[in-house]
């Protein structure tokens, strides 16, 4: 069981699958939502998601997009995209432990802030994975 928290505590959560997926976004969206340079998102099942305490406060970022927060401290948690039903995307950093999480891409790199070097190795995508398109 992998289990999770926002900044003050009032969500917490576990996730019961195992991960598929993590990579840096560095889209705009991501960028406003978090306050951070990129975010770090690990993707599960979207059934493998269930609250222990507290809500997820969610906001329709974009057609289609659904963002998940705690609606106390604002910590950005998980992303839901229509196009992936049966997926969710869970800001890795809110796990209590990330060890053996690593990701393995960079995406959105084209809106990526100026003075961030990428120097880790990882593929870069200008868009998305699926789109193919290397930085």
């Amino acid at each position: 069981m992998i289990s999770g928290q926002c900044f003050c505590g009032h969500v917490r959560y576990e996730l019961s699958g195992e991960p598929k997926f993590a990579c840096h976004c560095h889209c705009e969206s991501c960028r406003r939502a978090a306050g951070a340079a990129f975010v770090t998102w690990v993707t599960f099942a979207g059934d493998d998601l269930a609250l222990t305490s507290g809500t997820i406060s969610e906001y329709r970022s974009s057609p289609g997009v659904r963002r998940g927060h705690c609606a106390i401290c604002g910590t950005t948690i998980t992303y839901w995209w229509d196009k992936r039903p049966e997926e969710i995307d869970i800001a890795l950093a809110t796990l209590d432990d990330t060890t053996g999480i690593d990701p393995s891409a960079h995406i959105w790199v084209e809106d990526k802030v100026p003075w961030l070097v990428i120097n880790d190795g990882l593929p870069q995508y200008k868009t998305t994975i699926s789109a193919g398109e290397p930085a």
